[in-house]
């Protein structure tokens, strides 16, 4: 069972909390958390700079080739192909691409 961290709230001069102290080691917790599920500068450049797809910029990233993520997924690399081209991919195949490479879901919807 998590243990209840107890944060103190500073308020502003208008009454409104305007900061909150963390202890430092729920601090750190919380820091690297914020970065678990991100996206890397690198990948949005190569989306938005090459007209791609965030599953596409993400294999590039990643230095795949649509052949090496197809085999990772069982199917052949025309179907992957087609599935990296879809603007708004089904859930499924988010869940399925992201599995091969090694992501989560939103990583690859933005």
């Amino acid at each position: 069972m998590n243990a209840l961290t107890e944060f103190q709230t500073i308020l502003g001069k208008d009454g409104k909390p305007a900061f909150v102290v963390v202890p430092f080691e729920e601090f750190e917790k919380l820091k690297s958390q914020r970065y678990e599920h991100s996206v890397p500068h690198a990948v949005v450049t190569l989306a938005f700079e090459n007209n791609m797809t965030p599953m596409a910029a993400w294999r590039e990233h990643l230095r795949l080739t649509q052949i090496e993520v197809a085999n990772r997924m069982k199917i052949t690399q025309a179907a992957y192909a087609q599935m990296e081209r879809v603007k708004k991919p089904r859930k499924a195949t988010l869940e399925k691409v992201a599995n091969a490479l090694g992501l989560t879901p939103d990583q690859l919807c933005w």
